[in-house]
């Protein structure tokens, strides 16, 4: 973990700072787009026949509730 940190210290430090503003926004939306990939995943995995409703069963479930 230590040898990773100190090559990503060494890569920062030869960006420039406009460079390291446009990496940054782009890790982020990585970031962003990997964790709501996890979620997804997370709740298909857990998804069961189930848990679905048509559109149908959905109607009747809001206008009879």
């Amino acid at each position: 973990m230590n040898l990773l940190r100190m090559r990503i210290h060494h890569l920062i430090e030869q960006l420039a700072d406009d460079d390291l503003e446009s990496t940054w926004s782009i890790v982020y939306a990585l970031h962003c787009d990997f964790y709501m990939m996890k979620a997804i995943h997370e709740v298909k995995r857990r998804q069961q026949p189930w848990d679905t409703l048509t559109q149908e069963e959905a109607m009747q479930l809001v206008m009879f509730s």
